[in-house]
């Protein structure tokens, strides 16, 4: 206790040399914790958008390449092959998918677009205005963004292929990994693609290990003798995503750290100019009697005080900055206080005292050491 009062008194004696070491010190705080906290906001966003894409796998025909040409040639699901999906993934949700271009034509405004048609349109939408049917028999559903481009509202009439719909619902926004992604396109009733084939089916689990079960049953029972359908699970792709984006907030931090390394700098240039203008003062305490090791310990509180002080008010400040980057990234300002952001303020806290320790560690240790004699005479 008498070491941190000294160390206090004698910081307090140059308030400009130790508040611009401090000041080092926030800057290194705000950057590690401020980065740590928008690669976890980044992951939670992107983790947030993924809703159930996770639980999903989907289906699609084995790819043809002609022997001849080497070209690829587009198959389609046939509906013993949808059965036999149904078959395997007992328990799941199961939803086969339409799939085929067709002009849109909504007041002057006409355009092509994907047309889906699913038999159980809530197993894969949701409505942002009106309502999704679990039977869509008459009426469409359009993707967000197409309606924005074209003003389109939930009871406009719009024309598909020369057949006149009621919009009943405008869909909520899908994430770009959906298998299904109307966003810009349209969801229409099954009579209107009676024609078309099955271009992908949608199984859909109650966890990410269920689904990457299901899907190798799924590849195992159909593509025992040949190839007839690839399977793809969504957990593998977010799981890449995720470890790149875990790799993005390493490359943050580390580059944040830069900061606090250049703050421990700081501290050290004024640790070693405070121990030489004090140099006879210390030579007055070991000619007293006072113990090196109080010396160092007097010293070592000052850098240590240094730091946590630059650390507090650094974390004051991240947390600020970290419930902006929240608001306007994820719309939930108090998301800063999550137990992954805590987890960065409290590694940025104890980075700076560690550094600022490493720091202060030589003038004390020099300081200490120095033959009182040699130190008086200054």
């Amino acid at each position: 206790m008498p070491s941190l009062l000294m160390a206090r008194r004698n910081l307090v004696r140059n308030p400009l040399r130790s508040g611009l070491a401090c000041f080092g010190i926030v800057i290194g705080v705000v950057a590690i914790a401020s980065l740590g906290i928008l690669g976890f906001t980044l992951q939670a966003g992107f983790t947030q958008n993924m809703g159930d894409v996770a639980n999903q796998v989907e289906v699609v025909p084995a790819t043809d390449t002609d022997a001849g040409f080497g070209t690829v040639t587009s198959q389609t699901l046939t509906d013993r092959e949808v059965r036999d999906v149904r078959r395997t993934a007992v328990g799941a949700t199961v939803t086969p998918v339409k799939q085929q271009t067709v002009d849109i034509s909504y007041g002057d405004t006409s355009a092509g677009r994907n047309a889906y048609a699913v038999e159980n349109p809530e197993a894969l939408f949701e409505a942002d205005e009106g309502r999704v049917p679990a039977s869509l028999s008459s009426g469409v559903l359009v993707g967000s963004t197409f309606a924005d481009q074209l003003e389109i509202n939930v009871g406009s009439a719009v024309t598909v292929d020369n057949s006149s719909y009621r919009v009943v619902g405008v869909l909520a926004e899908e994430p770009w990994t959906a298998p299904v992604n109307p966003n810009f396109n349209i969801v229409v009733p099954e009579t209107e693609l009676r024609d078309a084939g099955y271009s992908r089916v949608i199984v859909e689990e109650g966890s990410a290990s269920a689904a990457n079960e299901t899907a190798q049953d799924i590849r195992e029972s159909m593509n025992r003798r040949e190839e007839v359908v690839e399977v793809q699970e969504n957990s593998e792709l977010i799981e890449q995503v995720r470890s790149q984006q875990r790799l993005l907030s390493l490359f943050l931090i580390a580059v944040g750290s830069i900061s606090l390394f250049v703050a421990g700098v700081s501290i050290l240039n004024v640790m070693l100019m405070s121990t030489v203008e004090r140099r006879e003062e210390i030579g007055v305490l070991r000619a007293i009697g006072v113990q090196r090791t109080s010396v160092l310990k007097i010293l070592l509180a000052e850098a240590t005080l240094l730091g946590f002080v630059g650390g507090a008010v650094g974390v004051v400040v991240s947390l600020l900055v970290g419930g902006v980057i929240n608001h306007f990234m994820l719309d939930d300002a108090l998301m800063v206080l999550r137990p992954g952001n805590l987890r960065y303020l409290g590694m940025a806290l104890g980075f700076a005292v560690g550094i600022s320790l490493l720091s202060g560690a030589y003038p004390a240790w020099k300081a200490a050491n120095e033959r009182p004699v040699e130190a008086l005479r200054g």
